[in-house]
């Protein structure tokens, strides 16, 4: 509910993990409701369990699924608007059709349950092709990479968080500041929110501060939060306390917490 709502974060000013909050402008997502974040991490973690092969029309099969099984708002406007039309409700019609020149946040939005993947280098190819279908573009391609790679390097690896901007130098591009402090307004490019979202992570130990922190970033604060909450439950370093209202208040319908529970129970067991 905090997206670029200013006047919201300043009515709740000191306690904005009190409770979800209805958004000003997406009237059709009720307080506790997720927007395209989670459902395209939901796409991408079947297109992960399906156990076929990891390629553009598998990824593009699993995200029109996930939208037309349960349509909602919050998408960018193109490109919900593009998932609407029927003509690109097929893999073919949508490959077709799709201009995957964008280099904004939606392929890191995603990306980071790839980080459950063992391998690093597929981490890295998975993480890639995903972001191609739709941001074939270096920042679109470099922050999704690195969204993937924040949680696999807590996942898989026993070094510590004050490396992970090193790492991420060495196998994402070392043509950007990782070490860095992210400071003010995220915008909608990629590389913005994982940058906001790695300050995030680095500089905060628990997992109520770093969420605090990504609000307080104002302007695209879900998809830094949808990134850094991913990588920092990975994190021995960061103490896992979130309320439990905010667990409790997340939408439970079909595909809801409980269907997330069960996927990533499913990913856990997966090798």
């Amino acid at each position: 509910g905090y997206e670029y709502n200013n006047k919201a974060m300043d009515e709740y000013a000191g306690r904005w993990l009190h409770g979800y909050i209805q958004h000003g402008k997406h009237t059709g997502i009720k307080p506790g409701m997720y927007t395209d974040d989670t459902q395209m991490s939901i796409a991408i973690a079947e297109a992960m369990l399906s156990g076929e092969k990891w390629s553009p029309e598998l990824i593009v099969k699993h995200f029109i699924a996930a939208f037309l099984r349960d349509p909602r708002d919050g998408y960018a406007r193109g490109f919900q608007a593009f998932l609407e039309t029927e003509e690109n409700q097929t893999v073919d019609g949508f490959l077709r059709n799709i201009r995957p020149d964008s280099d904004k946040s939606g392929a890191a939005m995603r990306a980071g349950v790839i980080g459950y993947e063992p391998n690093m280098g597929r981490v890295i190819d998975m993480a890639t092709t995903q972001a191609e279908v739709t941001h074939r573009t270096k920042g679109g391609v470099w922050s999704a990479q690195a969204a993937a790679l924040m949680v696999w390097f807590f996942r898989h690896t026993v070094e510590p968080r004050a490396n992970l901007p090193m790492f991420l130098a060495s196998r994402v591009t070392d043509q950007y500041p990782w070490n860095a402090l992210w400071h003010g307004k995220v915008g909608v490019k990629g590389m913005e929110c994982v940058h906001a979202a790695l300050t995030a992570v680095m500089y905060n130990n628990r997992m109520s501060e770093v969420l605090t922190r990504c609000i307080g970033y104002r302007g695209d604060v879900d998809t830094v939060a949808a990134i850094a909450m991913g990588a920092a439950s990975q994190c021995n370093e960061i103490e896992q306390d979130l309320p439990k209202h905010l667990i409790d208040g997340l939408e439970n319908g079909d595909y809801g917490r409980d269907y997330i529970i069960g996927l990533d129970k499913m990913l856990e067991e997966t090798k």
